[in-house]
C-alpha cells in the first residue's frame, strides 16, 4: 500500500511532526498534518486518510483520547496513539476510544514504518469465515456481518477488537499461544508483545463479560478468556449452551436444498 495510503499526523510538536513526515514520505505514503483537535477533524472529514497517527497529548483543548473517541462517532479509519506512556492503564484508555495501536515516544524510523505496515495491512486483510454464526448464551457472533450481540444488543467494537473476538472464536475451548495470536491478529511484528496482547484480553472481557471481575461460573460468566502462565488464551464455553449456526440448522434441516422438491401428496 506504500505509495497509495494517506496519512495524517495529529501532534502539536513541529519537530515531531517534520521527523515523522519526512520518514514516511521517504518511503511513499501521503502525509497530511494537524496540531490541533478540530484541524485534525476537519482535514479527517475532508480528505478521508487510511491511517491517524495521533498524539495523547495536544496542548490545551481535546487531548488526543478525546479526538479519537470523536473519530469513532462517524469513522472507523485506523488509528495509532502516539504516547510518552504505554503503561497498561494507558494503553487500555487508548483502547477504550477506539485506538487500533500505540507507538511510544521516542521511536525510531524503522518501528514506525513497522507499525503504520501493520495497521494498513490489517485494515485492508480479508477476514477468514468459515461460518455464518456463532450463538453461545447471551453473545452472538455474526462473521459475515461483522457484529457481536450480546443479550440482543450491539457491542461496538473495534477492528481490531473484533479480529481478535473472531481468533478466539475460531479456535474456541482451544489454547492459542500468544505467538499465534499476536501474530494471527496484528502480525508478525508484533509476536512478542505479550502484555499488550492482556491488556487488549482484558478490555475485550470487559465489553463482553456479565462480570469480568467476578470468576465465577459459567453461565454466571458470558466470556471466560483465561490466560496460562507462558502459553497464551482460550476463549472457553460451555458447549451445552452454544452452537455453530450452520451446524445447528443442519440438524434441523438435513437437506435443506431439497426441502421444496417434493410434488403432491
Amino acid at each position: 500500500m506504500t505509495g497509495q495510503a494517506k496519512i495524517l499526523v495529529v501532534d502539536d510538536e513541529p519537530r515531531v511532526v517534520r521527523l515523522v513526515t519526512e520518514v514516511l514520505k521517504a518511503v511513499g505514503y501521503q502525509v497530511l498534518a494537524a496540531s490541533s483537535a478540530d484541524a485534525s477533524l476537519e482535514l479527517l472529514t475532508l480528505e478521508q486518510p487510511d491511517l491517524v497517527l495521533l498524539d495523547v497529548l495536544l496542548g490545551s483543548g481535546p487531548n488526543g483520547y478525546d479526538v479519537c473517541r470523536r473519530i469513532r462517532e462517524f469513522s472507523d479509519v485506523a488509528v495509532i496513539m502516539l504516547t510518552a506512556k504505554a503503561t497498561e492503564a494507558d494503553i487500555l484508555t487508548g483502547f477504550e476510544a477506539g485506538a487500533d495501536d500505540y507507538l511510544t515516544k521516542p521511536f525510531s524510523a524503522k518501528e514506525l514504518l513497522a507499525r503504520v505496515r501493520a495497521v494498513l495491512r490489517r485494515a485492508q486483510r480479508p477476514e477468514e469465515t468459515v461460518t455464518t454464526a456463532f450463538i453461545c448464551g447471551e453473545l452472538e457472533i455474526n462473521f459475515a456481518r461483522h457484529t457481536v450481540l450480546r443479550r440482543g444488543e450491539t457491542v461496538a467494537l473495534t477492528r481490531t477488537e473484533y479480529a481478535l473476538l473472531h481468533q478466539l472464536a475460531l479456535h474456541a475451548n482451544c489454547v492459542m499461544s500468544h505467538t499465534d495470536l499476536l501474530t494471527a491478529v496484528w502480525g508478525a511484528e508484533y509476536r512478542n508483545d505479550v502484555d499488550y496482547l492482556r491488556a487488549y484480553i482484558r478490555y475485550l472481557r470487559r465489553k463482553l463479560e456479565r462480570d469480568p471481575a467476578n470468576p465465577g461460573h459459567w453461565p454466571r460468566r458470558l466470556f471466560h478468556a483465561f490466560f496460562r502462565k507462558s502459553v497464551g488464551f482460550s476463549m472457553r464455553f460451555s458447549w451445552a449452551s452454544c452452537y455453530d449456526v450452520d451446524v445447528f440448522r443442519k440438524l434441523i434441516d438435513p437437506n435443506p436444498d431439497h426441502r421444496h422438491e417434493r410434488s403432491g401428496p
